[in-house]
């Protein structure tokens, strides 16, 4: 299964609903883990382990939910353990000049402070935690 960049239809909602699925379906796949994927948000070089990829959509679950309540207004809250098995998957995240490159998937690292395992996860990822507040 190989994913495609692809741009928006009419109903902006349905579209994201069937990629969802369409990841959703692809994770459960017996052996998935063991499987390769590529990732060309990330790079075209190689190709990642089902395990990587699994982990790379799930950052960019909790990370577009903060962006979205944010941009609506509101806040995005979090189980302890989502955001516990978050962070070294935001940790892991290449830092450097993939991140100032055109189209880079995640900005450079912002300075943040305080104890908010979200905040820490949102600066490691380029976003500013006080955004949108």
């Amino acid at each position: 299964m190989r994913w495609h960049t692809r741009p928006l239809g009419p109903d902006p909602v349905a579209d994201y609903r069937a990629a969802a699925e369409h990841v959703l379906d692809a994770f459960a796949e017996e052996g998935v883990l063991a499987r390769q994927f590529p990732l060309p948000e990330f790079t075209t070089a190689f190709e990642f382990s089902g395990k990587q990829a699994v982990t790379f959509h799930f950052i960019d679950y909790v990370v577009h939910t903060w962006d979205v309540a944010r941009t609506l207004g509101r806040t995005a809250d979090f189980d302890d353990d989502v955001l516990e098995t978050a962070l070294p998957v935001a940790e892991f995240v290449p830092g450097g000049a993939t991140r100032t490159a055109p189209g880079a998937a995640f900005a450079p690292e912002v300075a943040w402070s305080g104890d908010s395992t979200l905040d820490r996860i949102l600066a490691l990822l380029g976003r500013s935690p006080s955004w949108g507040a």
